[in-house]
């Protein structure tokens, strides 16, 4: 069942939202065969040009448009309650006997792409920090604080490089029919903050901070401040418990 929840917010001349109409998912599905079938060969092309699979009957996409209304990036999340992709489809990237977390704080990022076309590096570093923000905003919605993901080598290391903390499960194995070199990993998103807000705060801020369609600044909480709030919530209610009936 897919999480119903969603995210939105604007970033300049763009948005990062959850996809949820028809347009909005064949948009999803061009531009996943375009990524997935034509240029990294990860799975074989299809006559409509849409990359589609049973994930979808769970999964929630997020889309990074612009003004014009053009898709140029998109990842699929994946919660704990329906399978991963690495249970079954991409398990041979993970090392034997792994036993893959299957609890509500964790999640699958799948299908984590932007448009090739875009050539521009920097312009793809930003876009790609945007995509990344509107995961964090669903993660801290839905209170998940760790996430799988499968991507090329080549993206692991531009993540890496973005500042973004990754830990590949194994060696990076090629993925057929292309022979594609394909990896592993996982994020915490508590170390994910925790690097940001040492290294880079003001990035941590940004990351923490959305603007509404009618430009509200909203300032939210990270996940270890959520934390923090459960467990006094916790403590009260076992407080609680301790008070003499009236």
């Amino acid at each position: 069942m897919q999480i119903q929840a969603g995210v939105e917010f604007y970033e300049g001349d763009l948005v990062v939202k959850t996809l949820s109409t028809r347009d909005e998912l064949e948009k999803a599905y061009r531009l996943r065969h375009k990524v997935f079938a034509e240029t990294l060969q990860w799975v074989s092309p299809t006559e409509d040009r849409k990359e589609m699979d049973m994930y979808d009957l769970w999964g929630t996409t997020i889309g990074l448009v612009s003004h014009d209304e053009t898709l140029l990036g998109l990842a699929r999340l994946l919660p704990a309650s329906g399978e991963f992709m690495l249970e079954r489809d991409l398990r041979v990237l993970l090392p034997q006997g792994h036993v893959i977390r299957k609890e509500r704080d964790t999640a699958e990022i799948t299908r984590l792409a932007l448009d090739p076309a875009i050539r521009d590096k920097g312009l793809s570093a930003r876009l790609m920090l945007t995509l990344i923000k509107g995961i964090y905003q669903w993660a801290l919605v839905h209170d998940v604080r760790y996430f799988y993901l499968e991507v090329e080598h080549r993206f692991l290391r531009v993540l890496l490089a973005l500042g973004i903390p990754c830990d590949p499960l194994g060696l990076p194995v090629a993925l057929p029919p292309a022979g594609a070199l394909s990896v592993a990993a996982t994020m915490d998103i508590m170390k994910c903050e925790n690097v940001f807000a040492q290294k880079r705060p003001q990035l941590m801020e940004w990351m923490a901070t959305t603007v509404t369609a009618d430009g509200t600044v909203m300032k939210g909480c990270t996940s270890q401040w959520r934390e923090v709030e459960r467990g006094f919530s916790t403590q009260a209610g076992r407080s609680a418990l301790l008070l003499p009936a009236a």
